[in-house]
């Protein structure tokens, strides 16, 4: 019998592998629409849909692993790293969806989310105020207009596989839509920056690394809180904590 192996998984939703198969597992109908229509669009190796009866969506296995995970250790060469980078480019390059995704938010919307849970972060005591403080600064850099790119929207290191140097799928569709291209890439290499030179050797130019490290500290403040509650640790090292620290 083939073994049950969790890829991701939260509150909201969790993505399982068995055997040959994953199998994407979510309660809101609509984020497995987007899901199903995203991976129709997006000009990057993606799963192959094998059927779908809510609140499951079955989809062919990959070949190839992960570069690693948050909190643990990378794999892969450069080259693999550049060859994931140059993928996110054809991705960002291509006609963006109709829909915005999560990376296509309003700035009004961002700022006050951000506000709101720096201030939960020093009222309960979970992060000190003056890494609050830091860290608040710097996601500011995020905070500005951006032309509109074809976005994944929860790019996970875990998201990407490959075989060797090769690309060969991208998982976890559900909240890609228009978006800011360097949201994608801070989530890829959140935990892990020192990769981050050689995915832009593949992705290429244009990019401001200020606003890259501003959406790395605004996600790691915004999921300190929500972490905790599901029963992970952001505290574990080389987790969102470590990436909040870094910018002290």
């Amino acid at each position: 019998m083939d073994e049950v192996e969790v890829v991701v998984a939260h509150a909201e939703r969790a993505t399982l592998r068995v055997g040959d198969v994953f199998l994407k597992v979510d309660a809101d109908q609509a984020r497995l629409d987007v899901e199903v229509e995203a991976m129709s669009l997006a000009p990057v190796p993606t799963p192959e849909v094998l059927w779908r009866k809510p609140p499951v969506l079955a989809t062919a296995a990959l070949p190839g692993t992960t570069l690693g995970r948050l909190g643990g250790p990378v794999t892969g060469s450069p080259t693999a790293w550049a060859a994931a980078g140059a993928a996110l480019r054809k991705l960002h390059d291509a006609p963006p969806p109709p829909w915005p995704g999560r990376a296509g938010r309003s700035i009004d919307a961002w700022a006050k989310e951000l506000a709101d849970e720096c201030e939960l972060l020093v009222t309960n005591g979970v992060l000190p105020a003056d890494l609050v403080t830091r860290n608040r600064q710097v996601a500011e850099a995020a905070l500005r207009p951006f032309p509109p790119a074809f976005t994944h929207g929860d790019l996970q290191i875990a998201h990407v596989f490959l075989d060797g140097d090769e690309v060969t799928g991208i998982i976890d569709w559900s909240e890609a839509g228009r978006g800011d291209a360097l949201y994608d890439l801070a989530t890829f290499v959140l935990g892990h920056e020192e990769h981050l030179g050689d995915l832009l050797a593949g992705y290429g130019t244009g990019v401001d690394l200020d606003v890259i490290h501003g959406w790395s500290s605004l996600r790691s403040l915004l999921a300190v809180r929500p972490l905790i509650e599901q029963g992970f640790d952001p505290f574990a090292p080389g987790c969102e904590v470590d990436a909040l620290r870094s910018r002290m």
